[in-house]
């Protein structure tokens, strides 16, 4: 494909794209000839890693049953997913599920259900959901409302809903303002357990969620737990919230859920959530797409590889090895102020100055995917608010030792040649 087919046919603004012919294990494949390691699962999602037979599969037989199932009937590939999900996946109590097109539509759907469930209740005066200081929950106004994510918000403000935002490591400000904005009129608190895009992988302190966990129910609040990008065995547990013997009125998934084969999302609650709803007849509006057969097919099996290989368990096994080579590598970087993360979910906090703190806005981890990526590297780009620059690292739970190495070495060769191209902010 020429550069000129490539601008006239896509909506890309910025620099060329990549054009991915395949891929395979932790690589993608380019038209070029090049092998790009995947260090991020793309957007943290790759998790049984590429090329895998068994996905497509599980979509070509599901495609042979029929063209397409509203999203409010049952299928069988719906019904498969769900009972996986309950059976093996969920926190016991979870166990409603509303299955969706992808992240930011799992999170719009939470949203809905938390002021459905109120209402329904008689609770009209619930509708503001608090936010947190570093945070992203996906690209909707809705989702951007109730996120902090300055860059990805930034001309779009007026658009926007002013929703209360508390800090993302302090619980006690969550409190005051739980308080302060009157509790009755609070419908719902939305956390990622580890700040993901926002934060550089950004884990909040041992006690922040079950604090969190504590307040809601003190104050009728519902709590909704995104776990579209640390979910489904991400973190070296199945859901994050496992890390902190927490479970949420409302868990959100995406990405992992069909790794990267399929568009999905999904929004697991409680009966005590939905039973309010069904009381008075309520129901939440989908998308045509939502929970399609196809992709409930092939989560499923996706789901299965991550048993049958036990990959949540090598996802902490890796995660583990691949913080201490960050550690190792990073910690007296100077420009370098954290290494941090749970399982396959790491992340780099960079400054232009440890002693000062001075940062370049943004700049420096621009610079630094591009030079990782002319390496035939790939690393997500990170940051907003307070973490001006990040990175992330999400590779595929197949990941081999070497390959890690590989990622270490270019991120420290990458943020030196990073450095040296900018100079000073």
């Amino acid at each position: 494909m020429t550069t000129n087919r490539l601008a006239a046919s896509l909506f890309v603004p910025g620099p060329e794209p990549l054009l991915i012919t395949g891929g395979e294990g932790s690589y993608l494949f380019t038209a070029d000839g090049r092998r790009i390691l995947d260090g991020a699962g793309g957007a943290v999602v790759a998790n049984i890693g590429h090329g895998r037979p068994e996905p497509a599969q599980a979509a070509a037989a599901a495609l042979e049953g029929g063209a397409y199932t509203i999203p409010v009937w049952a299928t069988e590939a719906r019904l498969a997913l769900a009972e996986r999900l309950r059976e093996s996946w969920l926190p016991p109590t979870l166990t409603r599920s509303l299955f969706v097109s992808g992240g930011t539509e799992s999170v719009e759907a939470a949203l809905r259900v938390a002021r459905q469930h109120h209402t329904a209740r008689g609770d009209v005066d619930r509708w503001k959901v608090i936010g947190r200081s570093v945070s992203y929950h996906g690209a909707s106004l809705g989702t951007l409302s109730v996120a902090n994510h300055d860059r990805r918000r930034a001309g779009l403000e007026p658009m926007l809903l002013n929703l209360p935002k508390a800090d993302a490591l302090d619980a006690d400000n969550v409190h005051k303002l739980i308080e302060a904005e009157d509790p009755s009129t609070i419908a719902a608190i939305i956390a990622e357990p580890i700040s993901g895009a926002s934060g550089a992988a950004l884990v909040p302190p041992e006690d922040y969620l079950p604090r969190l966990r504590e307040l809601c129910t003190t104050y009728g609040i519902l709590l909704i737990c995104d776990e579209v990008m640390t979910g489904f065995g991400r973190t070296g547990a199945r859901f994050a919230v496992d890390h902190y013997d927490v479970v949420p009125d409302i868990l959100v998934g995406g990405k992992g859920l069909g790794g990267g084969y399929v568009p999905i999302g999904g929004v697991f609650t409680t009966d005590a959530v939905v039973e309010p709803l069904a009381e008075v007849g309520a129901t939440v509006m989908y998308y045509t797409f939502s929970g399609s057969d196809v992709a409930c097919a092939v989560s499923n099996r996706v789901l299965q590889v991550m048993e049958d290989e036990q990959l949540v368990e090598r996802a902490a096994t890796m995660g583990a090895r691949l913080s201490t080579m960050l550690h190792d590598a990073l910690d007296d970087h100077p420009n370098v102020a954290d290494v941090r993360g749970l399982g396959l979910l790491q992340g780099i906090e960079m400054v232009a100055d440890r002693e000062t703190g001075a940062n370049y806005g943004g700049r420096l981890t621009a610079e630094v995917v591009a030079q990782a990526l002319e390496r035939d590297t790939w690393i997500y780009p990170a940051g907003s608010g307070p973490v001006p620059d990040g990175l992330l690292f999400g590779p595929p739970f197949t990941v081999s030792e070497a390959e890690l190495e590989r990622l270490v070495e270019v991120t420290v060769e990458s943020i030196d040649a990073a450095v040296a191209t900018i100079g000073k902010p």
